[in-house]
């Protein structure tokens, strides 16, 4: 049950804006890789960019209970858009929650969606090993001259601000501070974008520093405090990629129980075969089991309870169910499953990362196993 009337408010409105902005244009981003910029400025100019934070902030404030189901919503239709508000929403968390005053005077901006931002915390060499990240930036004067290269990074090339996660101290996670960068700065070079098998529209790139120069007061946080920033900042990022699993899951079953009401086979529809039958009723269970756990785990996050461990347990499951209800989609389908006149089989591709991004389903379970038996 949502929390207020306010709340159905705004998932009526996201389903609004989810038809009439996203449904006719996700298939052409996709094909074209082409980044949906203007999109998610219409998103922000609809309060979409900023939902978790607090109003005099220029957020939305609306608990992470409302804020995972608008993402589910949008996933349902264009997951890349999606994918792309979590990850912004994010990139505003180490300013809105360590920034100082003067930082925090670009949140409405930040919220607002006129400055988009990005996440750099991966290496080549340091994806799950975050805290051996080699990024190096050297305090000179008032500045920070920052060295290194990071990988993977979502919305390089079209962001306004970085979140750069670098080493000011010695080796391990006590070393790392995160510096916020504007995208204009000298020396930050983002690369061309990695070349995905799915989720074209919001293909990642690597982003080399060379020597670039940050303001000291551009440290966000406590020098060499870094690493706990971006481990928190994951524990909510966690919840959105959970998020967009059960959005996308859900699309795949909707898809495939319409196709196979329709499709007939031996005199009757293919859904009143009880090989089909069970297979759908088994991928709605899923999803359905997959968004209890979700909703759980955000619960207790706006309840000031500790989460990070329900939520690493919804990333790893919902993300799961995503591959194997979109695999099963594809199935039901079958021969008109593996052709691009249907989502599916782009919805198919689409889930795998989602097993990879914001910590591997390997490290969830690491997590989750530690949480045990410490």
């Amino acid at each position: 049950m949502l929390p207020t009337p306010e709340a159905h408010d705004l998932l009526d409105l996201t389903t609004e804006i989810a038809t009439r902005e996203l449904a006719g244009k996700a298939d052409d981003f996709e094909a074209r890789g082409e980044f949906p910029r203007e999109v998610l400025r219409t998103l922000g100019r609809s309060g979409l960019l900023g939902l978790p934070y607090p109003e005099a902030d220029g957020g939305a404030a609306q608990p992470y209970e409302v804020y995972v189901q608008v993402l589910e919503i949008l996933a349902g239709t264009w997951l890349g858009i999606a994918e792309a508000v979590s990850v912004h929403t994010l990139s505003c968390f180490p300013v809105a929650g360590f920034g100082t005053e003067k930082q925090r005077a670009m949140l409405p901006d930040m919220l607002g969606g006129e400055l988009l931002g990005a996440y750099a915390l991966s290496e080549p060499q340091g994806g799950s090993d975050a805290a051996a990240l080699t990024t190096r930036a050297v305090a000179e004067g008032e500045e920070y001259v920052v060295t290194g290269t990071k990988a993977w990074i979502t919305h390089s090339g079209h962001a306004d601000f970085y979140n750069i996660f670098c080493r000011t101290g010695g080796p391990g996670a006590r070393g790392i501070s995160c510096l916020l960068v504007d995208a204009d700065t000298v020396g930050l070079l983002p690369q061309t974008p990695e070349k995905l098998m799915g989720l074209r529209s919001s293909a990642p790139a690597a982003l080399v520093l060379d020597g670039a120069r940050v303001p000291r007061e551009r440290l966000v946080g406590t020098e060499n405090e870094g690493f706990a920033i971006a481990m928190k900042a994951l524990d909510s990022g966690r919840l959105g990629i959970a998020a967009c699993a059960v959005g996308l899951a859900q699309a795949a079953v909707d898809y495939a129980t319409g196709y196979a009401k329709e499709r007939e086979q031996f005199g009757k529809p293919i859904a009143q075969f009880q090989g089909i039958g069970f297979m759908l009723a088994d991928m709605a269970t899923q999803v359905s089991a997959a968004r209890a756990l979700l909703l759980h785990a955000a619960r207790l996050k706006d309840a000031g309870r500790p989460f990070s461990i329900e939520a690493a347990k919804a990333k790893l499951f919902a993300t799961d169910v995503a591959m194997k209800v979109t695999t099963d989609a594809v199935q039901v389908l079958g021969g008109a499953g593996y052709v691009s006149d249907h989502p599916v089989e782009r919805w198919f591709r689409e889930a795998k990362v989602l097993q990879i991004v914001e910590g591997t389903n390997q490290i969830q379970r690491l997590v989750i196993a530690r949480s045990m038996t410490a």
